[in-house]
């Protein structure tokens, strides 16, 4: 991002980014309750702003881990007991729409595991590492880009978690299938975009003012 400010905190049209993600959460009618997962050295702040903007749903503020698989493991450690489902959310991912969070959750009443994903659009190639030669043109047709929210029923995302404690997967599902579990795809949103450059937070912004009109 090559910001002073840290990735969470930086502002969209005048709100932080993980202000913007955590609103679309606590305004979802199939949301329960929300466990904010944080760096450790940005957790007042995170607290700042859920003080701030009024978030009634979130129960709880906690610390990370050095890698993805840990921080949602702290997050399900600090889950209510009665949860049922649980729904991950990257942070960085602020204009995930109502929709694609309660068409995830409701599709997770049938399956274990739901994946908000979007057909690929490019055309994709299989290169080998040494010299850089095609080895395989992808079928489009059955590539999907996966995004969050993925939603689990909890006792299947713990065990996957329990499971695999090493693991520093690219996402939860990739743990969840290595169980034999079948993950649905649902349709997502290709808004929904996850910042990590400078050119994604120029984008989000573009298409916050574009809803906002």
């Amino acid at each position: 991002m090559r910001s002073d400010v840290p990735k969470p905190i930086v502002e969209i049209n005048g709100k932080p980014i993980c202000a913007h993600a955590i609103e679309a959460f606590e305004r979802s009618a199939v949301i329960d309750s929300i466990v904010v997962v944080g760096h450790k050295d940005q957790l007042s702040q995170i607290r700042d702003i859920v003080d701030r903007y009024r978030f009634r749903k979130v129960i709880k503020v906690v610390t990370g881990g050095a890698t993805r698989r840990e921080s949602v493991a702290n997050g399900i450690a600090a889950l209510d007991g009665d949860t049922d489902v649980v729904v991950v959310h990257d942070g960085a991912r602020p204009l995930v729409s109502a929709k694609v969070i309660e068409d995830a959750v409701r599709l997770c009443a049938q399956w274990d595991a739901v994946v908000t994903a979007v057909p690929v659009k490019p055309t994709i190639k299989r290169v080998t590492g040494g010299d850089m030669c095609v080895t395989q043109t992808l079928n489009r047709d059955e590539l999907w880009e996966a995004q969050t929210p993925q939603v689990f029923k909890k006792d299947i995302l713990a065990k996957a978690h329990a499971q695999y404690p090493h693991a520093n997967p690219s996402d939860d599902a990739v743990m969840v299938e290595a169980l034999g579990v079948k993950v649905r795809i649902v349709q997502g949103d290709y808004a929904n975009i996850k910042i990590t450059t400078r050119e994604d937070l120029a984008a989000a912004e573009s298409l916050r003012k574009e809803v906002s009109c």
